[in-house]
């Protein structure tokens, strides 16, 4: 029988936080009480004058085709929030707007590997990666960053993981689905390490605002050859509350940058008109940042504290994101209700019998995991804590 789908294709696997948080969907349309800690965008509009500008460049006929690596104008502030906020100097020639981070990484991905290469990808990871590089016809190989050392991984640990086939490694801090933030210190080991074996680094700094300790910096800012080598991928989806209006960008080297360029062109063209015009005036302020941060970071203490009065379960805190990553490891092999939990994928299954959506970590690549997020309101928080121990509670 005639195979219509390609070999590249049947290897990506469907995303299973959707899959859930589908399911949680279902059972909301059919009535029933569901509290959803899935959510990966902030529980909060876009800010007023980020909407104000959208409306002005509709008004003002901004409707047309832009450069395929977006406007000279928004790739101009974005160099300026680098070199201000980062400490990162880039001509907006050296910038690429996408259609959202997502577009980013794959954009970053497609410009370096080529068939069989190798990018080593540190675990927990955002599922999303390693589909990306098989995509890209490359092989991901996951390097675990051990529990113990904050789901970071060594310097020692990443030398040994590099092969003459590595291409590039990707390192996500703030994380998700963990939330560590790795410290100047610990990044600029793990720099030394790639700068030496010229192994190209994408960035992803998604996260980069959302942090309530020590403020993460680029491993780009190591040096010029660490600069040279990193592909720094952004956007201003969770930062601005802006999911929908999917802005990412790449900041790269020349040749990265123009090669991302050539490609998107024949892709997608330019990312939406009225969200460049609208994402240009983003970054002036400030303090919608801050009061989201702060709101987090309430949370965020909340949560952990109210985990810890619980026998069966447990979690670090997280330096950034919005997210928990609950360990379950107590509960793997247990029952609940004649139902046997034989990892994440059980024990959120059975998590929505009791009312409650989460996303389990197997994707992330910690199968004895599970994540919370908290973009959700203090009430949902508190009701959905209290659903969650009902049903530790009834664990045998």
């Amino acid at each position: 029988m005639r195979k219509y789908v390609s070999e590249k294709a049947s290897q990506i696997s469907k995303s299973q936080t959707l899959a859930i948080s589908a399911q949680a969907k279902k059972m909301r349309e059919e009535g029933m009480s569901i509290i959803g800690f899935t959510a990966g965008e902030p529980d909060c509009n876009t800010p007023e004058y980020i909407i104000d500008a959208a409306k002005a460049a509709l008004d003002a006929g901004k409707t047309k085709y832009t450069p395929s690596a977006g406007t000279e104008a928004l790739r101009k502030a974005i160099a300026k929030k680098l070199l201000e906020e980062n400490g990162l100097e880039y001509s907006f020639k050296n910038i690429v707007v996408s259609n959202g981070g997502k577009h980013a990484l794959f954009n970053a991905l497609y410009a370096i590997i080529n068939d069989g290469d190798e990018v080593i990808i540190p675990a927990p990871y955002w599922l999303t990666y390693p589909e990306l590089v098989k995509i890209c016809g490359g092989k991901p190989v996951i390097l675990e960053g051990k529990k113990e050392n904050g789901f970071k991984i060594t310097a020692e640990e990443l030398k040994n993981a590099i092969t003459d086939k590595t291409k590039a490694v990707i390192i996500n801090s703030p994380n998700n689905p963990t939330g560590a933030v790795y410290t100047k210190e610990h990044l600029y080991s793990l720099a030394k390490v790639l700068e030496e074996k010229e192994i190209i680094t994408i960035s992803d700094e998604i996260y980069e605002k959302l942090y309530y300790n020590e403020k993460p910096i680029s491993i780009a800012t190591y040096s010029e050859k660490m600069k040279e080598l990193t592909i720094v991928v952004n956007g201003l989806s969770k930062s601005y509350a802006m999911t929908g209006w999917r802005v990412g960008y790449v900041a790269a080297n020349d040749e990265i940058a123009t090669a991302i360029d050539y490609v998107q062109s024949h892709m997608t063209s330019n990312v939406n008109s009225i969200a460049q015009e609208a994402s240009k005036v983003a970054f002036s302020r400030t303090e919608d940042v801050e009061e989201l941060r702060a709101v987090y970071d309430s949370r965020r203490r909340y949560m952990v504290e109210r985990i810890k009065t619980m026998d069966k379960i447990s979690c670090m805190s997280p330096d950034g994101a919005f997210y928990i990553f609950v360990d379950i490891s107590k509960v793997i092999g247990k029952e609940v209700k004649g139902q046997k939990i034989n990892g994440s994928l059980d024990f959120c299954r059975i998590m929505l019998d009791y009312g409650v959506a989460l996303i389990p970590g197997a994707p992330f690549g910690a199968d004895d995991h599970v994540r919370l997020s908290f973009a959700v309101s203090e009430e949902d928080i508190a009701v959905g804590l209290n659903r969650i121990e009902r049903m530790l509670n009834d664990v045998k």
